[in-house]
């Protein structure tokens, strides 16, 4: 037991240097951990839990150990969060690339690299976070969860009655799932995918997991997201805003065995419906649909001219007419909370999605001046699948 006692030692020893080491730090060099390119801005950002001052900082190779720029520190900028004292570290004139460590003070940084390729691969990585929310097959897991959603509430059918919207993501770190933070992120997907195509890759497949398919990785997950939205707008006068509610925060579980809402693993999905909602005592104050039905209608119409699909044309066109019906706000219901998404505004909603659909009418106007048969087909196509 001698061995193991020595071990267990060593290590208390080692953890205790370490917290000691945290407790006194008081200074921090922040930076930007992607890097930064040479003839960009540079900034660092100095910060202290003392009143100090410091005038000037270093920039040292992180090779050889040299100090290879020296620079004035900017005005101080005085308390800020936890902080004391702030102050900018401006190295733009600092072009050679290579890998640094900045020096303020007693403060020191990360290693960094300036280089022109420091952002390649940036966008690519920010898909990661999405494919790990990924509700139903999650790539992330390897495994499939909430597969049994939904029950009703508040909707023209009774109660309860089971509909299928199994998909789309997970919210911040919970398993809550809104058409408000959905419908918004799955335009802003398609519109990088439109914008920015250079910045991604095909690494993944539509499941999320790895391989190529023909299709840069932002659109698949863009699709994702509008598989999932169609099922939240399953029908011309039907739309649904969310899944689950607060009681999703009473503890932790595995997402495949989701019991929290005592009907197996079947969670609630909340029809919209212009009135307040909420699960117990708290209400939200929703007053109409538009600023709902106004994201659902922005991301189908882009998702529409993207992938020339007339069932996303369709529902770009009710969704927007429901908005026009029904103004006003439809927020998130809580559950045993007061708190909600306390969205108070639905005319910037309307508008992008009046854009996205004079964009998508331009578009159709094209293809179909370009193939008048085309065009007629896929309307008789679309009027089937209504």
């Amino acid at each position: 037991m001698h061995k193991y006692r020595l071990a267990f030692i060593v290590l208390l020893l080692h953890l205790t240097g370490f917290t000691v080491t945290a407790q006194t730090q008081s200074s921090w060099v922040r930076i930007n951990l992607l890097g930064y390119k040479p003839g960009s801005p540079k900034v660092a950002v100095w910060c202290s839990k003392e009143n100090i001052t410091i005038t000037g900082f270093s920039i040292i190779d992180a090779a050889s150990g040299k100090t290879v720029f020296a620079g004035k520190t900017g005005k101080a900028y005085g308390g800020y969060g936890p902080f004391t004292q702030t102050r900018r570290l401006n190295f733009t004139a600092f072009t050679n690339p290579g890998r640094y460590i900045i020096k303020a003070g007693e403060a020191t940084s990360p290693e960094f690299t300036i280089g022109a390729d420091v952002y390649k691969g940036a966008a690519n990585f920010c898909l990661r976070y999405m494919r790990q929310q990924r509700s139903g097959f999650n790539p992330f897991l390897k495994d499939s969860c909430h597969t049994h959603d939904g029950y009703t509430l508040y909707g023209p059918m009774p109660d309860s009655t089971h509909i299928d919207v199994s998909g789309g993501w997970h919210d911040a770190s919970d398993y809550l799932q809104y058409v408000t933070t959905s419908a918004n992120a799955t335009w802003h997907l398609l519109a990088a995918g439109r914008d920015f195509p250079g910045a991604f890759g095909d690494e993944h497949l539509a499941n999320g997991l790895p391989g190529k398919n023909n299709q840069l990785d932002v659109l698949d997950e863009a699709r994702w997201g509008l598989n999932w939205l169609l099922k939240m707008h399953p029908r011309s006068n039907w739309l649904f805003n969310q899944i689950a509610d607060d009681r999703d925060h009473h503890g932790m579980r595995l997402p495949k065995e989701d019991s929290f809402y005592g009907r197996g693993f079947e969670r609630p999905v909340y029809f919209c419906t212009a009135q307040p909602q909420g699960f117990g005592k708290y209400k939200n104050r929703s007053t109409g649909l538009a600023s709902t039905a106004g994201k659902f209608a922005s991301a189908f119409a882009l998702g529409a001219v993207l992938f020339q699909d007339t069932l996303l044309q369709n529902r770009a066109l009710s969704a927007w007419a429901l908005g026009v019906e029904n103004p006003g706000v439809c927020q998130t219901a809580p559950g045993r909370s007061p708190y909600f998404y306390e969205e108070d505004n639905w005319t910037d909603d309307m508008e992008l999605a009046g854009a996205s659909l004079a964009a998508m009418n331009a578009a159709k106007k094209k293809i179909c001046n370009g193939s008048p048969g085309l065009c007629k087909k896929r309307d008789n196509n679309a009027l089937a699948g209504r």
